[in-house]
């Protein structure tokens, strides 16, 4: 803004999205240009769990961006899933997943992933234990 009030021109591509969110950075420029994470194309589920290692320290180092920051900050209190993360960092899933992949690879977060449905009891197994537990 100028002394008199009246906005000040600005260079083509530095506009603001509005006041409060500030400029618009667009997603490929958070993860330059990569769409999947790390060197291993690791795909994480959304609700697989996410928490910051134990010897993570060295998260200043120049070597992370600010976003890398902002989730291992969101991991330091407890553990997320990457569902939460996104939310909590106010950014698209993949987004997060193609980071989370940077942090993961870097050893500055560990993963628990969901057991997949074929190694879960089957259901049958399940019923019986019900009905033993009903029959003490």
């Amino acid at each position: 803004m100028t002394e008199d009030g009246t906005l000040a021109p600005r260079e083509p591509g530095s506009q603001w999205y509005d006041r409060e969110a500030g400029p618009l950075v667009r997603p490929y420029a958070v993860t330059g240009g990569r769409t999947r994470s790390g060197l291993t194309g690791v795909r994480f589920d959304l609700i697989a769990l996410v928490t910051l290692a134990a010897g993570a320290a060295g998260l200043d180092d120049g070597a992370l961006g600010p976003e890398h920051r902002a989730l291992a900050d969101l991991c330091r209190a407890e553990t997320q899933s990457v569902a939460e993360l996104a939310a909590g960092a106010d950014l698209p899933v993949g987004v997060v997943r193609v980071l989370l992949g940077d942090l993961l690879e870097s050893g500055r977060v560990t993963v628990s992933r969901p057991v997949p449905p074929a190694q879960l009891p089957h259901e049958r197994i399940l019923r019986e234990v019900i009905e033993g537990l009903r029959a003490l």
